[in-house]
């Protein structure tokens, strides 16, 4: 190997330029041979296991899914069960200890209309009510008055079920599921106290208490589609929540009765009151326009009225009409002084297009220019034929000329007889609006007493005749309310009811389970298993290493007698894939890294190492990771000098390099912690370095910081053969390890593949029973003697 010339950076730089290292080949390995190196797909030990690859294969279709179902169940089993057991055990234990409720059900009918027994119209018109009318019946039903009626009827002020003894106040299960129960019936129902009117002003503390029981009790319930309304009433009680449903229905129907009753009376009073002071206002409206008709003899003003109204009326429509012919006349006439010195303009003109003399004037003098065209052609202008045809001509024109003046006189004619006419009618207009001025101005007050006696008139008989129908209509007890069902005593309890119980918390208790499991799954963004890591992040997967218990010891686990054998089969696994990964002839490094700290990186670094080394490759593990190096602390080697101090100039490569126990393999811990580990490790000195090492070994591993921590592992990757990438189960979020490899994907890493560590096949064997079954343990153990 050549002397590595010393670096130009500024460590080259703070010290004394050193003899230049060299490679003796005392620590280092000599350069493979092209022709002697092992073949590492016959090499043995790594070909038999293939830890950590789907043994079931892919699993497509309805039957994969629900495979993959059962496996987060299995996972997250605790979860669930526990889950489980607080829905379905709270459920049972409401069943078994709280108290029967007897449910008793009075059935109301509540008609929009009263019975037709009279042939006129209610104080109160139910057949006007809409929807809000049934809304509103059904708050009466729910309010504290009928509530207060119901209790004072049946004399409930003292029962123990309303108002129970201080000495009855202590905690049970049944005392809680009733509280709990009540509160939410108000709040989705909308029924009971909170629902229904304020507490009166005059209630007492107590009474007020014992009315909001009883409505905590009560329930109405409305039948959709119909007019029937339930009255519910729940008790441990039977017989007493069927008294109470019948007597609540009972007060409604007496209060709506007197609530019609009582209007109707109040009505009745108001219009007698109203029809003697209206009689008072008849009378002497009628004597104020008796005495104005004597004072004013206007007897017949009535006549006159309507005969100057009449007169009026047609000469406003002859004014109309002599307005419109005007206008017609003078539309006409100014058109045609418009066109009177144009002779084609004329001749288009209506009226002198629809004149029959004219027209045949025309006509003739056709006749005369054809006659005249035809002699020019064989005569001269002055032969006398000629001359003749002109005069003709001349005399025709002349003609024409003079009726077309005598139709533009008629159209003048007529249009200033129309504008005469209007102006008379017009004249005649005023003069009629005059008198009906005069007319109106006398008949103002009369018009005035007599619409005010006639009003009078007429309102007093309208009190009359309203006052005899509601006389008639309180002393009519009709209701249209009534009771269809009574309600009847119940023989068995509603609730609780323990089948219906139990397989509502049966199936309740196993939704909310499995709902909150794949809830928590699908929330968890974390790597999990392989499938992520193929679909998710779209590279390779290599294998799956087992987490070790902290009792194992530490160090690289393949280099100890008692490390676990699972542990071993899967790094080997891994190695497998790894080597079948590259095609590339000559000395392969790969960097290791992950997205964060604390994924076992180094672990499976020097554990990978061990198992290349073992397949007959010489292997250098380099630690590249000069922040918080842990190469030389699980290999039981000095971390100096390394890697930094070789980058410096202070020792050769082969002073740092050093050769392990086990057989082909070599470690280069950190060295000295410098200040910038990616300045070194992108320097051109580290590039060479490298290349002069991959001379003398098959593989070389580095061990490299995380991604997302620094940008030690993108200036490694960007010189490597390619990257492993660790991924700690249950430790690295998606986003953060998709956000690593766009990080290395920058530099253009080649990606080998991940493997999925750390996993914990004991706890979440099922879930990953794809890829580890626990009867493989039978052959990874050592054979008994």
């Amino acid at each position: 190997m050549d002397p590595i010339p010393p670096l130009s950076d500024r460590y080259g730089s703070e010290r004394s330029a050193p003899s230049q290292p060299a490679v003796d080949g005392k620590t280092l390995p000599p350069p493979p041979d092209a022709t002697g190196a092992p073949d590492v797909r016959r090499a043995g030990g790594y070909p038999d296991s293939a830890y950590g690859v789907s043994v079931d294969g892919a699993t497509a279709g309805v039957g994969g899914r629900l495979l993959e179902y059962l496996r987060i169940l299995h996972k997250r089993r605790r979860m669930a069960i526990t889950a489980f057991v607080v829905i379905f055990g709270g459920i049972t234990l409401y069943t078994f200890t709280a108290t029967p409720l007897y449910e008793a059900n009075a059935q109301v009918l509540i008609e929009s209309e009263l019975a037709n027994v009279v042939q006129f119209e209610e104080v109160l018109d139910q057949e006007r009510q809409t929807d809000d009318y049934y809304q509103t019946q059904y708050r009466i039903l729910q309010s504290r008055a009928v509530a207060r009626h119901t209790i004072d009827a049946l004399e409930l002020w003292d029962h123990g079920l309303l108002a129970p003894r201080a000495d009855d106040q202590g905690f049970s299960v049944a005392s809680v599921t009733a509280t709990v129960t009540g509160w939410v019936q108000r709040l989705v129902t909308g029924t009971g106290s909170n629902a229904s009117e304020p507490a009166d002003e005059g209630e007492s503390l107590a009474q007020s208490e014992v009315i909001d029981t009883f409505l905590g009790h009560l329930r109405i319930t409305p039948i959709r589609n119909s007019r029937l309304v339930d009255v519910v009433f729940v008790s441990p009680d039977p017989r007493l929540s069927a008294r109470v449903a019948n007597a609540h229905a009972q007060q409604y129907m007496e209060q709506n009765l007197e609530y019609k009753l009582s209007a109707a009376k109040e009505a009745a009073d108001w219009l007698n009151q109203r029809a003697g002071e209206q009689g008072k206002l008849v009378e002497t409206s009628e004597q104020a326009l008796q005495a104005y008709r004597e004072k004013t003899d206007s007897i017949s003003l009535e006549d006159r009225q309507n005969i100057v109204v009449q007169r009026l009326g047609e000469l406003n429509a002859a004014l109309t009409r002599a307005r419109t012919e005007r206008i017609q006349k003078e539309t006409a006439y100014k058109q045609l002084e418009a066109i009177q010195d144009d002779p084609e303009a004329l001749d288009t003109f209506p009226a002198i297009l629809g004149n029959a003399f004219i027209q045949q004037l025309k006509g003739q003098l056709a006749d005369l220019q054809r006659q005249r065209a035809q002699m020019a052609e064989r005569l001269g202008e002055r032969h006398p034929e000629m001359v003749n045809a002109q005069t003709a001509i001349a005399s025709t024109e002349q003609r024409i000329r003079t009726e077309v003046q005598k139709v533009v006189q008629a159209v003048r004619n007529e249009y200033q007889a129309a504008v005469t006419q209007e102006q008379t009618v017009s004249a005649a207009l005023d003069e009629q609006k005059s008198e009906a001025m005069k007319l109106n101005e006398a008949s103002i007050e009369y018009g005035a007493l007599q619409r005010s006696a006639e009003s009078n008139r007429g309102m007093f008989q309208g009190l009359l005749q309203r006052t005899l129908e509601t006389d008639i209509s309180s002393q009519l007890r009709t209701n249209n309310v009534r009771v269809v069902d009574q309600a009847t005593t119940p023989r068995r309890p509603s609730s609780p009811r323990p089948l219906v119980n139990l397989v509502g918390g049966l199936i309740g208790g196993l939704v909310f389970a499995f709902g909150l499991t794949f809830l928590t799954e699908s929330l968890d963004s974390r790597v999990k298993s392989p499938e992520e890591i193929k679909a998710d992040l779209g590279i390779p997967f290599l294998g799956i290493v087992p987490i070790v218990s902290a009792a194992a010891p530490e160090g690289p686990l393949l280099s100890q007698e008692k490390v676990p054998h699972d542990f071993a089969e899967a790094i080997r696994g891994v190695r497998t894939n790894v080597l079948f990964s590259v095609v590339e002839d000559g000395c392969k490094s790969i960097v290791i890294t992950s997205t964060g700290p604390r994924e076992g990186k180094t672990v499976v670094a020097a554990s990978l190492a061990l198992a290349v080394a073992q397949a007959g490759q010489r292997v250098l593990l380099t630690d590249c990771d000069m922040r918080r190096p842990r190469i030389h602390e699980l290999l039981d080697i000095p971390q100096e000098p390394g890697l930094s101090n070789v980058m410096v100039g202070e020792v050769r490569p082969d002073e740092a390099v050093r050769q392990m126990a086990a057989a082909n393999i070599w470690a280069l811990p950190a060295g000295k912690l410098p200040p910038n580990p990616a300045e070194l490790l992108g320097s051109a000195r580290f590039a060479q370095f490298l290349a002069e090492l991959k001379q003398h070994f098959d593989w070389i591993i580095l061990d490299s910081p995380p991604v997302l921590a620094v940008t030690d592992a993108s200036v490694l990757a960007h010189q490597a053969t390619g990257v492993l990438f660790v991924i700690g189960a249950e430790m690295t979020g998606r986003g953060a390890a998709k956000a690593a490899l766009e990080q290395l994907d920058a530099v253009k890493a080649r990606h080998f593949g991940a493997v999925l560590n750390k996993v914990d096949l004991r706890r979440n064997s099922y879930y990953y029973s794809h890829y580890y079954r626990r009867e493989y343990e039978s052959y990874y153990r050592e054979p008994r003697s």
